[in-house]
């Protein structure tokens, strides 16, 4: 990559004026081999490196997502391009902005940054897109590619479509021809992202007396939480806080909980905070070492949002996974919830609709259109901190005036071939144990199984009055979907 440009705006200078048709064959149509299902996902394209994810794939669907990404953009402008710590990534991101700079793109790398730096940024400069090289909490030898539209959001599923077509060699978008886009390191920008965090904060407190324990996963956070934290006045204590490939969320993170728990404890910390790989989710520990799931921080920042009158119509934006006892005890203070299938795509476009400021799902992905754009792991502990800070009472405390959850039970079972995984509901032995276990529980549980949009596994969730009623429940339906599906 050549030194970067000065500021924030494009560089480029090229114009694109000679546009053809697509040919049936070219250099960007090179055989790959490709799934029937499609490529994208409730979260970009994810999956094996290389088996789905290759830099074969990655040079197209560079190459597709910039055509798209100029034919829908008014003024030319570059792509902001983010990767995580994964062994992977460096090949995924350079090959991604092999093709994005073949359209015709410029290309600003940040190198290792969280997924939300990559929409922020793309957000406030002239950007007309940008891509995150990201598995999020998925093991090692996973990888992804999301993107990103000019305003920070989600690329539209409608885009996505094009994009994919565009790989799939079923489309009939123009491009151009000898129009070569550069590359440039823009790490320099990351900076503007950090200090959009501290800023809605350091007006009206800080951190000083907190002892707070961060669980950075050996992923994209490693280098900004700590410093953000201790920039407000905590007192940090960091956990897996190393770029580290071949450990990124290994048995840490916020998908295990375990290690951070037993440190809040030991160092009898204020509370803790686990990110996952690209830190757009969080989840918390309180000073009893005991998980503060998403649900739990959507009802304690929804009812400080409630009381600032800051939240109109009470409304929480959540997914099916939410909680039923976080739902009901909402509504007993006068909130509103509105539920979306699972995904964070879907709660931003749901919020969106509506109107709504707060939302997010379960396993931590919160979204509060007050402070941020997207799902983002570092502003939700900033303000989770500032609220234990501003209530002076500990987090187990307010954990305990706000809710009882019902028994539930989340059950993933591996299935490896991706057709039969997305096609699951076609199953009718499945089917049929499905309606048996609500047919028997009735209004006192309820089920969901679905196909994961990021990991080759078949979720399984149990929920209902009792936690008897919910393990054998659960335990007849991992057994369906193992007989029949695995």
């Amino acid at each position: 990559m050549v030194s970067s440009p000065v500021g924030i705006q494009s560089t480029a200078s090229t114009e694109f004026t000679q546009v053809i048709s697509l040919p049936k064959t070219t250099e960007y149509q090179a055989a790959i081999a490709l799934p029937n299902s499609p490529l994208f996902g409730t979260d970009g394209i994810r999956g094996r490196v290389g088996e789905l994810l290759t830099a074969s794939l990655a040079l197209q669907v560079g190459f597709w997502a910039g055509v798209v990404l100029r034919q829908n953009s008014r003024e030319l402008g570059p792509i902001i391009v983010g990767q995580d710590s994964r062994n992977s990534s460096d090949m995924l991101a350079m090959a991604v902005a092999s093709g994005l700079a073949s359209s015709g793109l410029e290309v600003w790398h940040l190198g290792l940054c969280p997924t939300p730096c990559v929409a922020y940024l793309t957000s406030i400069t002239n950007a007309i897109g940008g891509v995150m090289i990201s598995a999020s909490h998925n093991p090692p030898a996973d990888n992804g590619i999301k993107f990103f539209g000019s305003d920070g959001a989600k690329l539209p599923q409608a885009w996505q479509a094009e994009i994919e077509a565009g790989v799939r060699s079923q489309t009939n978008l123009c491009i151009s021809q000898n129009a070569w886009g550069r590359s440039y390191l823009r790490s320099d920008l990351v900076q503007n992202y950090t200090e959009s965090l501290k800023k809605p904060l350091l007006r009206n407190r800080d951190f000083a007396g907190m002892r707070i324990v961060l669980d950075l996963a050996w992923g994209a956070a490693v280098d900004l939480a700590p410093v953000v934290f201790r920039d407000m006045g905590a007192e940090v204590i960091c956990l897996h806080d190393r770029a580290n490939g071949d450990r990124i969320n290994v048995d840490c993170g916020s998908t295990c909980l375990t290690s951070l728990q037993a440190a809040v404890q030991e160092h009898r910390a204020t509370l803790g905070f686990a990110f996952d790989g690209d830190a757009d989710r969080v989840l918390a520990v309180d000073d009893k070492g005991r998980p503060v799931d998403g649900d739990y921080i959507l009802y304690l920042w929804g009812q400080a949002l409630q009381t600032q009158k800051q939240l109109p119509d009470n409304l929480i934006v959540s997914t099916v996974m939410a909680n039923l006892g976080f739902e009901r005890a909402w509504e007993k203070i006068g909130g509103k919830m509105i539920r979306t299938p699972v995904g964070d795509q879907y709660v931003q476009a749901e919020m969106a609709r509506t109107g709504g400021m707060l939302g997010g799902e379960q396993s931590g992905h919160i979204l509060c259109r007050h402070y941020g754009i997207t799902g983002d792991g570092l502003l939700t502990a900033l303000h989770i901190a500032a609220l234990v800070q501003y209530a002076k009472v500990p987090l187990s405390e307010m954990v305990n005036q706000s809710f009882t959850t019902y028994p539930q039970l989340l059950r993933n079972v591996r299935v490896e071939s991706r057709d039969r995984r997305m096609n699951w509901n076609q199953c009718a032995p499945v089917q049929k144990a499905i309606a048996q276990a609500e047919a028997a529980m009735g209004d006192q549980g309820r089920i969901l199984v679905r196909a994961s949009g990021t990991e080759p596994v078949i979720r399984v969730m149990v929920e209902a009055a009792s936690a008897d009623l919910t393990q054998y429940w659960t335990d007849n339906l991992v057994l369906a979907v193992q007989q029949h599906l695995a």
